[in-house]
Protein backbone atom coordinates (compact mmCIF):
# COMPACT_ATOMS: atom_id res chain seq x y z
CA UNK A 1 0.00 0.00 0.00
CA UNK A 2 2.52 2.28 0.81
CA UNK A 3 3.86 2.13 -3.26
CA UNK A 4 1.44 3.69 -4.55
CA UNK A 5 1.89 7.09 -2.83
CA UNK A 6 4.76 7.39 -3.45
CA UNK A 7 4.79 6.47 -7.78
CA UNK A 8 1.64 9.15 -7.00
CA UNK A 9 3.83 11.61 -6.10
CA UNK A 10 6.57 11.05 -8.58
CA UNK A 11 4.38 12.67 -11.25
CA UNK A 12 4.20 16.07 -10.28
CA UNK A 13 8.51 15.50 -10.30
CA UNK A 14 8.27 14.59 -13.60
CA UNK A 15 6.05 17.10 -15.30
CA UNK A 16 7.74 19.80 -13.35
CA UNK A 17 11.15 17.90 -14.92
CA UNK A 18 9.57 17.84 -18.10
CA UNK A 19 8.46 21.86 -18.12
CA UNK A 20 12.45 22.71 -17.35
CA UNK A 21 13.84 20.77 -19.92
CA UNK A 22 11.35 22.00 -22.55
CA UNK A 23 11.97 25.58 -20.92
CA UNK A 24 15.32 25.23 -21.19
CA UNK A 25 15.78 25.09 -25.62
CA UNK A 26 13.53 28.06 -25.55
CA UNK A 27 15.75 30.29 -23.42
CA UNK A 28 18.58 29.36 -26.04
CA UNK A 29 16.65 29.66 -29.21
CA UNK A 30 16.07 33.49 -27.74
CA UNK A 31 18.99 34.07 -27.23
CA UNK A 32 20.15 32.51 -30.67
CA UNK A 33 21.53 34.91 -33.74
CA UNK A 34 18.90 35.88 -36.24
CA UNK A 35 16.10 34.12 -34.14
CA UNK A 36 12.94 35.56 -34.63
CA UNK A 37 10.58 37.08 -31.35
CA UNK A 38 7.27 37.26 -30.99
CA UNK A 39 5.05 40.74 -31.68
CA UNK A 40 3.79 40.52 -28.52
CA UNK A 41 7.40 40.05 -26.70
CA UNK A 42 8.87 43.03 -29.29
CA UNK A 43 6.35 45.57 -27.62
CA UNK A 44 6.78 44.43 -24.55
CA UNK A 45 10.89 44.93 -24.64
CA UNK A 46 10.84 48.06 -26.83
CA UNK A 47 8.36 49.44 -23.70
CA UNK A 48 10.98 48.09 -21.36
CA UNK A 49 13.68 49.80 -23.03
CA UNK A 50 11.43 53.41 -22.30
CA UNK A 51 10.64 52.17 -18.84
CA UNK A 52 14.19 51.61 -17.77
CA UNK A 53 15.82 54.91 -19.55
CA UNK A 54 12.76 57.44 -17.40
CA UNK A 55 13.71 55.21 -14.65
CA UNK A 56 17.59 56.27 -14.93
CA UNK A 57 16.21 59.89 -15.88
CA UNK A 58 14.44 60.68 -13.10
CA UNK A 59 16.57 58.84 -10.62
CA UNK A 60 19.87 60.85 -11.29
CA UNK A 61 17.16 64.43 -11.91
CA UNK A 62 15.12 64.02 -8.62
CA UNK A 63 17.44 62.13 -6.57
CA UNK A 64 19.68 65.76 -6.83
CA UNK A 65 22.41 64.51 -8.99
CA UNK A 66 22.04 66.59 -11.85
CA UNK A 67 21.22 70.65 -11.95
CA UNK A 68 17.89 71.09 -13.42
CA UNK A 69 19.96 74.01 -14.88
CA UNK A 70 21.19 71.42 -17.22
CA UNK A 71 19.07 68.53 -17.12
CA UNK A 72 15.14 68.95 -16.00
CA UNK A 73 13.52 65.98 -14.49
CA UNK A 74 10.63 63.86 -16.05
CA UNK A 75 7.97 65.69 -14.04
CA UNK A 76 8.87 69.23 -15.04
CA UNK A 77 9.17 68.69 -18.19
CA UNK A 78 6.03 67.41 -18.33
CA UNK A 79 5.00 70.32 -16.80
CA UNK A 80 6.41 72.77 -19.00
CA UNK A 81 4.87 70.77 -22.12
CA UNK A 82 1.80 71.00 -20.82
CA UNK A 83 2.56 75.20 -20.61
CA UNK A 84 3.54 75.21 -24.11
CA UNK A 85 0.43 73.77 -24.93
CA UNK A 86 -1.85 76.07 -22.71
CA UNK A 87 0.50 79.29 -22.64
CA UNK A 88 2.67 79.10 -25.88
CA UNK A 89 0.24 77.64 -28.70
CA UNK A 90 2.47 74.57 -29.06
CA UNK A 91 -0.01 73.25 -31.79
CA UNK A 92 0.77 75.36 -34.18
CA UNK A 93 4.63 75.34 -34.04
CA UNK A 94 3.60 71.51 -33.83
CA UNK A 95 1.77 72.06 -37.16
CA UNK A 96 4.35 74.09 -39.25
CA UNK A 97 6.73 71.75 -38.28
CA UNK A 98 4.71 68.73 -39.88
CA UNK A 99 4.02 71.02 -42.71
CA UNK A 100 7.66 71.86 -43.75
CA UNK A 101 8.88 68.11 -43.69
CA UNK A 102 6.22 66.35 -45.68
CA UNK A 103 6.36 69.33 -47.51
CA UNK A 104 10.27 69.57 -48.66
CA UNK A 105 9.65 65.70 -48.72
CA UNK A 106 6.62 65.30 -51.33
CA UNK A 107 8.82 68.09 -53.42
CA UNK A 108 11.92 65.85 -53.20
CA UNK A 109 10.12 62.44 -53.92
CA UNK A 110 7.83 63.69 -56.52
CA UNK A 111 11.84 65.18 -58.63
CA UNK A 112 14.03 62.29 -57.06
CA UNK A 113 11.74 59.13 -58.10
CA UNK A 114 11.47 59.24 -61.73
CA UNK A 115 15.54 60.75 -61.99
CA UNK A 116 16.34 57.17 -59.97
CA UNK A 117 14.24 55.13 -62.13
CA UNK A 118 15.48 56.52 -65.10
CA UNK A 119 19.07 55.98 -63.59
CA UNK A 120 18.39 52.54 -63.19
CA UNK A 121 16.91 51.83 -66.26
CA UNK A 122 19.23 53.14 -68.36
CA UNK A 123 22.92 52.86 -68.08
CA UNK A 124 23.80 56.36 -70.09
CA UNK A 125 21.25 58.13 -68.13
CA UNK A 126 22.85 56.88 -64.79
CA UNK A 127 26.70 57.72 -66.12
CA UNK A 128 25.66 61.24 -66.48
CA UNK A 129 23.69 62.32 -63.44
CA UNK A 130 25.23 59.83 -60.66
CA UNK A 131 28.70 61.76 -60.89
CA UNK A 132 26.89 64.73 -59.87
CA UNK A 133 24.31 63.18 -57.58
CA UNK A 134 26.87 61.34 -55.49
CA UNK A 135 28.92 64.76 -55.14
CA UNK A 136 25.37 66.25 -53.72
CA UNK A 137 24.63 63.89 -51.15
CA UNK A 138 27.88 64.23 -49.30
CA UNK A 139 26.78 68.20 -49.10
CA UNK A 140 24.92 68.67 -45.57
CA UNK A 141 21.62 70.69 -46.30
CA UNK A 142 22.55 73.09 -43.36
CA UNK A 143 25.32 74.00 -45.32
CA UNK A 144 22.72 75.70 -48.17
CA UNK A 145 21.35 77.75 -45.80
CA UNK A 146 23.39 80.86 -46.18
CA UNK A 147 22.72 80.90 -49.68
CA UNK A 148 19.06 80.07 -49.39
CA UNK A 149 17.76 83.00 -47.39
CA UNK A 150 19.95 85.52 -49.52
CA UNK A 151 17.89 83.15 -53.24
CA UNK A 152 14.57 82.56 -51.13
CA UNK A 153 14.33 84.82 -48.04
CA UNK A 154 13.59 83.72 -44.28
CA UNK A 155 10.47 82.28 -45.15
CA UNK A 156 8.67 79.02 -45.84
CA UNK A 157 10.50 78.71 -49.20
CA UNK A 158 13.80 78.85 -47.12
CA UNK A 159 13.01 75.92 -45.19
CA UNK A 160 10.94 73.63 -47.92
CA UNK A 161 14.37 74.06 -50.28
CA UNK A 162 16.68 72.90 -47.11
CA UNK A 163 14.61 69.77 -46.57
CA UNK A 164 14.51 69.47 -50.53
CA UNK A 165 18.08 69.64 -50.66
CA UNK A 166 18.49 67.14 -47.89
CA UNK A 167 16.49 64.54 -49.02
CA UNK A 168 16.37 64.54 -52.85
CA UNK A 169 19.67 63.29 -53.79
CA UNK A 170 19.42 60.39 -50.89
CA UNK A 171 16.22 58.83 -52.74
CA UNK A 172 17.47 59.44 -56.77
CA UNK A 173 20.77 57.44 -55.99
CA UNK A 174 18.96 54.60 -53.47
CA UNK A 175 15.93 54.26 -55.60
CA UNK A 176 19.07 53.74 -58.96
CA UNK A 177 20.14 51.03 -56.95
CA UNK A 178 16.99 49.34 -56.14
CA UNK A 179 15.94 49.84 -59.59
CA UNK A 180 18.94 48.87 -61.64
CA UNK A 181 19.23 45.69 -59.40
CA UNK A 182 16.18 43.25 -60.72
CA UNK A 183 16.55 40.03 -61.64
CA UNK A 184 17.95 39.95 -65.03
CA UNK A 185 16.23 36.89 -65.59
CA UNK A 186 12.12 38.37 -65.08
CA UNK A 187 13.56 40.83 -67.99
CA UNK A 188 14.96 38.28 -70.13
CA UNK A 189 11.59 36.07 -69.82
CA UNK A 190 10.05 39.88 -70.64
CA UNK A 191 12.09 39.97 -73.56
CA UNK A 192 11.20 36.38 -75.09
CA UNK A 193 7.37 36.51 -74.44
CA UNK A 194 7.84 40.00 -77.31
CA UNK A 195 7.66 42.94 -74.59
CA UNK A 196 9.57 46.24 -75.95
CA UNK A 197 11.61 48.35 -73.43
CA UNK A 198 8.62 50.70 -72.57
CA UNK A 199 6.85 47.44 -71.41
CA UNK A 200 10.20 46.26 -69.86
CA UNK A 201 10.14 49.58 -67.55
CA UNK A 202 6.13 49.71 -66.79
CA UNK A 203 5.52 45.85 -66.09
CA UNK A 204 8.83 44.77 -65.29
CA UNK A 205 11.24 47.12 -63.37
CA UNK A 206 9.07 49.65 -61.95
CA UNK A 207 6.38 47.05 -60.25
CA UNK A 208 9.47 45.15 -59.23
CA UNK A 209 11.21 47.76 -57.71
CA UNK A 210 8.21 49.18 -56.25
CA UNK A 211 8.62 47.81 -53.01
CA UNK A 212 11.95 48.68 -52.01
CA UNK A 213 11.11 52.15 -53.41
CA UNK A 214 8.15 52.52 -50.85
CA UNK A 215 10.94 51.22 -47.94
CA UNK A 216 13.62 54.07 -49.53
CA UNK A 217 10.53 56.73 -48.87
CA UNK A 218 10.16 55.84 -45.52
CA UNK A 219 13.67 55.56 -44.46
CA UNK A 220 14.74 59.37 -45.77
CA UNK A 221 11.23 60.57 -44.21
CA UNK A 222 12.89 60.02 -40.91
CA UNK A 223 16.03 61.82 -42.06
CA UNK A 224 13.84 64.56 -43.09
CA UNK A 225 13.14 65.30 -39.90
CA UNK A 226 16.67 65.89 -39.04
CA UNK A 227 16.70 68.65 -41.67
CA UNK A 228 13.56 70.66 -40.88
CA UNK A 229 14.99 71.27 -37.15
CA UNK A 230 18.29 72.56 -38.59
CA UNK A 231 16.12 75.05 -41.00
CA UNK A 232 14.20 76.22 -38.67
CA UNK A 233 16.75 77.39 -35.80
CA UNK A 234 17.95 80.00 -38.10
CA UNK A 235 15.66 82.80 -39.58
CA UNK A 236 12.41 81.14 -38.00
CA UNK A 237 9.57 82.75 -36.18
CA UNK A 238 7.51 79.15 -35.58
CA UNK A 239 7.86 75.44 -35.24
CA UNK A 240 9.45 73.06 -32.94
CA UNK A 241 13.02 74.28 -33.68
CA UNK A 242 11.87 77.92 -33.07
CA UNK A 243 10.57 76.92 -29.81
CA UNK A 244 13.50 74.98 -28.96
CA UNK A 245 16.01 77.66 -29.44
CA UNK A 246 14.23 80.21 -27.58
CA UNK A 247 14.18 77.63 -24.79
CA UNK A 248 17.97 77.67 -25.03
CA UNK A 249 17.96 81.03 -24.62
CA UNK A 250 16.23 80.62 -21.13
CA UNK A 251 17.99 77.57 -20.39
CA UNK A 252 14.45 76.04 -20.08
CA UNK A 253 15.75 72.44 -20.66
CA UNK A 254 11.94 70.97 -19.55
CA UNK A 255 10.66 72.79 -22.84
CA UNK A 256 13.63 71.68 -25.11
CA UNK A 257 13.11 68.41 -24.01
CA UNK A 258 9.33 68.06 -24.55
CA UNK A 259 10.15 69.39 -28.04
CA UNK A 260 12.54 66.83 -28.72
CA UNK A 261 10.65 64.24 -27.40
CA UNK A 262 7.81 65.57 -29.55
CA UNK A 263 10.01 65.32 -32.75
CA UNK A 264 10.58 61.87 -31.99
CA UNK A 265 6.87 60.91 -31.17
CA UNK A 266 5.48 62.13 -34.27
CA UNK A 267 8.62 61.16 -36.36
CA UNK A 268 7.65 57.10 -34.68
CA UNK A 269 4.21 57.46 -35.36
CA UNK A 270 4.70 58.68 -39.27
CA UNK A 271 7.15 55.56 -39.56
CA UNK A 272 4.48 53.25 -38.35
CA UNK A 273 1.98 54.58 -40.70
CA UNK A 274 4.02 54.99 -43.62
CA UNK A 275 5.14 51.03 -43.11
CA UNK A 276 1.95 49.92 -42.14
CA UNK A 277 0.79 51.26 -46.48
CA UNK A 278 3.75 49.76 -47.43
CA UNK A 279 2.49 46.00 -45.77
CA UNK A 280 -0.70 46.84 -47.07
CA UNK A 281 0.31 47.90 -50.67
CA UNK A 282 3.20 45.17 -51.18
CA UNK A 283 2.05 41.88 -49.06
CA UNK A 284 3.44 39.80 -51.56
CA UNK A 285 6.74 41.58 -50.64
CA UNK A 286 9.13 40.10 -48.23
CA UNK A 287 10.60 43.38 -47.38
Amino acid sequence: MSATPVMNSSKPVVAAGSAAVAAAPRRRRALAPLEPVSARARWMLGLGFFVVFVVVWGFFTLGGFVSPTFLASPVTMMKEGVSLFTEFNFSHDIGMTVWRVFGGFVLAAIVAVPLGIAMGTWKSVEAFFEPFVSFCRYLPASAFIPLLILWAGIGEAQKLLVIFIGSVFQITLMVAVTVGSARRDLVEAAYTLGAKSRGIVLRVLIPGAAPGIAETLRLVLGWAWTYVIVAELIGSSSGIGHMITDSQALLNTGQIIFGIIVIGVIGLVSDFVFKGINRRLFAWSTI
